[in-house]
């Protein structure tokens, strides 16, 4: 980059930093505490926090359940736990993992983890036994901050690692020998000593096979945040409700950006439909962070309950994830107003793309525009770029600094641009559509089928309100196509009816030899469908069945 295009990006951030409000009219003074505090956070993912108790000490930081928190009261309490971490028989952890929902304990445990230079690995609260432990094993976890309801799994998962320590963080009992909050209790007003080195943070990645990969990250380039601030409408100092679930990349990213912002955190354990709805009215929130299956769960509420609510003080209803159901999409526009941004994210290569209103409306299923820093290109077999409009692998480059697997292994690069994993092409307007996983496509007698042209296909029938689709072995054509559909109240469709319908609208390779209707897709706590669940019904019901509910193609 020349010295014109640098100084040409700086003056671009400047000025976008100063309309999102993030350089405000402070006196010098407060700036030049808020920049110590940061260096302090060796300028790690958590500086934010930190800057935001010097910004504005008496603001609310973070609403949960249990009340409010000043970004003070944030910083203080996570000065404590950090000096009690410090302060255990065997000495500050090295490797902290956090199994908690949405509440003060994930926060300040990822704060203090921080501040005494421990790497944290964010665990999914749906984790069984088995799984957990091969994740605290390799990521070499020496203590865990978890939530009561999880003590069994955890258990189970440390059977073999007794000297581990274990935290608890929401407690709905008192009988535990080591808690979150007595430990601030008891060092309230205490400093940690402060670490030399940045910690990492370790996310899962959600492959759909085997036990998710630690992908490490220790931050990103101001651009990254230019590009955000570009495409979505936040605002320092506002109020933001985070429900997507922080141990995910997406909810954990949202919690980060706002800490940045400045911007009041308002969060609860579980997400319940109605009830965020009432905490965007109550707290006049301009920004919801989501994920795709709560838009699905919001406007499947009755008409009386969605008219309690009106939303109008939302700039943006931000999610990622998972794939958005299109009529869910303008549904909740219609009602609520032009504000759902979606965003083509991957936990190894941060924000690669967003969809702004004007994009869903026009193409209600499309991931957007790539995010400003970043450049894509749709790739074939050969590497070889493809022509506009037709289907390969989607090569990302940005700024976002994946420090690779905690494995050792990497992603697969062409140059300098890394593979996201998904299949997708590009229009000629330039917005992204994402096909499918490149694992997902199905070869059926020599066709090349991916699974979202079909899943589209079946929830485009008026009777059918969600639909899965993915691949059986089979001896004569390798694979054959199996949907699982959802159908909505009173429906009558048959899966010859729909069977039917796929057929009238795609070519006869592309029609599922077996339909099977089921009351609900089997999904994660993000919200993402469980690929192996549905293999397992497969596989249950045997080479040729369907499940009782199905009907096979002729």
């Amino acid at each position: 980059m020349g010295i014109t295009d640098s100084l040409t990006g700086t003056i671009g951030l400047f000025t976008t930093m100063v309309r999102a409000g993030i350089i405000a009219p402070l006196r010098p003074d407060k700036y030049v505490r808020m920049g110590a505090a940061m260096a302090r956070e060796n300028m790690g993912i958590t500086s934010g926090f930190a800057s935001a108790a010097q910004r504005c000490p008496n603001r609310a930081g973070l609403v949960d359940e249990h009340g409010t928190l000043t970004w003070r009261d944030i910083d203080q309490r996570a000065d404590a736990f950090a000096a009690a971490l410090q302060a255990l028989p065997g000495g500050a952890p090295r490797v902290i993992g956090i199994m908690a929902r949405n509440h003060r304990g994930f926060v300040e445990s990822l704060i203090a983890a921080n501040r005494i230079g421990a790497d944290v690995l964010l665990l999914n609260t749906s984790f069984a036994g088995p799984a957990l432990a091969e994740v605290v094993s390799r990521e070499n976890v020496d203590a865990v901050v978890y939530d009561e309801e999880f003590t069994p799994t955890v258990d189970r998962a440390l059977a073999e690692n007794p000297d581990a320590v274990r935290i608890v963080a929401w407690r709905d009992t008192q009988d535990h020998g080591l808690a979150v909050e007595t430990m601030i209790g008891e060092h309230f007003g205490s400093q940690p000593d402060r670490a030399g080195k940045k910690s990492r943070v370790i996310l899962l990645t959600s492959g759909t096979t085997g036990t998710p990969k630690g992908a490490s990250h220790s931050g990103g380039s101001p651009m990254v945040l230019k590009g955000i601030l570009d495409r979505t409408p936040w605002h320092a100092e506002e109020v933001t409700v985070v429900v997507a679930p922080m141990f995910h990349a997406w909810g954990f990213s949202q919690l980060v950006f706002a800490a940045t912002m400045a911007c009041t955190i308002v969060t609860s354990r579980k997400f319940d439909p109605e009830a965020t709805l009432a905490l965007v009215d109550r707290h006049h929130a301009t920004g919801l962070a989501l994920v795709p299956v709560m838009f699905d769960r919001i406007m499947a509420l009755p008409n009386d309950v969605l008219s309690r609510y009106s939303g109008r003080s939302l700039r943006f209803a931000a999610a990622s994830g998972s794939r958005m159901r299109p009529d869910v999409v303008t549904a909740f526009m219609d009602r609520f107003g032009d504000v759902i941004y979606n965003n083509y994210n991957a936990t190894e290569a941060g924000m690669i793309a967003t969809a702004t209103p004007a994009d869903l409306r026009a193409a209600p299923d499309t991931a957007g525009r790539p995010a400003e820093g970043t450049d894509i290109r749709i790739l074939d077999a050969t590497r070889r770029e493809v022509p506009t409009g037709d289907v390969g692998t989607i090569f990302v480059r940005n700024s976002t600094q994946f420090d690779g697997y905690t494995s050792g292994a990497t992603k697969d690069f062409d140059d300098d641009y890394m593979s996201s994993g998904d299949v997708g092409y590009i229009d000629a307007t330039g917005r992204l559509f994402v096909v499918g996983r490149d694992d997902e496509m199905i070869v059926s007698g020599g066709e090349n089928v991916y699974p979202i042209e079909v899943e589209k296909t079946l929830a485009s029938h008026p009777e059918v309100t969600e639909s899965f689709v993915l691949g059986a072995d089979d001896e004569q054509y390798g694979q054959r196509l199996v949907a699982f559909v959802v159908l909505g109240d009173g429906a009558a469709a048959t899966p010859d009816i729909l069977k039917d319908h796929v057929r009238v609208n795609l070519a006869n390779y592309k029609v599922p030899r077996n339909i099977t209707v089921l009351a609900d897709l089997p999904r994660g706590s993000t919200g993402k469908i469980l690929r192996r669940d549905l293999q397992e019904l497969i596989r249950n019901d045997g080479a040729d069945g369907d499940g009782g509910n199905g009907a096979e193609t002729p």
